[in-house]
């Protein structure tokens, strides 16, 4: 038997129940992993209170590393003893032991420790396909990145630094301001005690961001919009806050351009995931980003793990330890 994380109702972190489930063998182009570490993000939230509907009872998690226990038939290019690590559906990553086909796998390098890969795939590919794939960025930039401390914020400072952008971050308090300007940031506006579009306003000389980076969503989308010079880009990822309320195409005025990507648009094509997972892994073990794992909770404790994350107490990356 393995312990697993499991939901029969979407609702609130009380309806994460830890139970023992029974793994079989892998089926046809699939492989069992033993995890070693599991990662903790937003997007896990919207799949237990259903903003992101699954057929029920379901996992939890989308985001993992460890070692590959079993091969099932027609499996080519991993073996026993594999070190691997994912993030992608279906929902499932908060256990021991799964089995899972192969697509969403990449070969973990001997240089990235578990924990590491399991605090930065999600979030560190999020901000590869954001930086490079959604905007691409050019060095002389100045971009807005709202939570600017959270898990894939303190990510994106580091990266944009080596990217040679300037960043403007926001924070909700000096703590997480620190924290932001610590790892790259540039200037940091904290947006519940200032002005966000103004402080933009002063920061780039009336000229605005040619981009903003936006995963919280309700609480920041209009002053997101508004942060925009002329044909500039919002790039809506998330809704930390709630969903962004319905918009009149109007609201773009200036000729702008929004847009929801999304990862797993990205991923889902072998030779694009492997093109972004070696640009993480090259960029991650130059030094240039480095990753911080802030909060690590046993498999047990993912309650307590949702309810911090939700309630904005945690800083950087978070993993749960099976």
């Amino acid at each position: 038997m393995s312990k697993a994380i499991r939901i029969t109702e979407t609702g609130g972190p009380e309806v994460l129940k830890l139970v023992d489930v029974e793994v079989g063998a892998p089926g046809p182009g699939e492989v069992q992993v033993r995890h070693a570490a599991i990662g903790l993000n937003f997007i896990d939230v919207y799949f237990r209170t259903g903003l992101y509907p699954v057929p029920l009872p379901a996992g939890v998690g989308l985001e993992g590393a460890g070692v590959i226990t079993a091969v099932g038939d027609g499996v080519t290019g991993f073996a026993v003893g594999d070190r691997v690590a994912y993030c992608d559906r279906p929902p499932g990553s908060y256990c021991e032991l799964r089995n899972m086909a192969v697509g969403p796998l990449v070969r973990l390098p001997e240089a990235v420790a578990f924990d590491t890969a399991a605090a930065m795939m999600l979030k560190g590919l999020t901000v590869e396909y954001l930086f490079h794939r959604t905007f691409k960025l050019q060095p002389g930039q100045t971009i807005l990145f709202h939570a600017a401390a959270g898990g894939v914020g303190l990510i994106a400072m580091q990266w944009a630094k080596a990217l040679g952008v300037t960043v403007i971050g926001t924070a909700g308090s000096p703590e997480k301001a620190a924290l932001a300007k610590q790892h790259g940031a540039d200037h940091v506006i904290l947006y519940r005690e200032e002005n966000v579009v103004e402080r933009v306003r002063e920061l780039t000389d009336g000229a605005m961001v040619p981009v903003v980076y936006d995963s919280v969503g309700k609480d920041t989308f209009q002053m997101s919009i508004d942060s925009l010079q002329p044909f500039g880009t919002m790039v809506s990822f998330g809704n930390a806050s709630g969903p962004v309320p319905p918009m009149p195409l109007t609201a773009l005025k200036g000729s702008l351009y929004i847009t929801r990507p999304g990862l797993m648009a990205h991923t889902g094509n072998r030779a694009t995931l492997a093109e972004m997972a070696a640009r993480l892994f090259e960029v991650v073990g130059s030094g240039k980003v480095k990753i911080d794992i802030e909060q690590r909770y046993a498999l047990a404790d993912a309650a307590q793990a949702h309810r911090d994350l939700e309630g904005r107490r945690t800083r950087g990356s978070s993993i749960l330890l099976p």
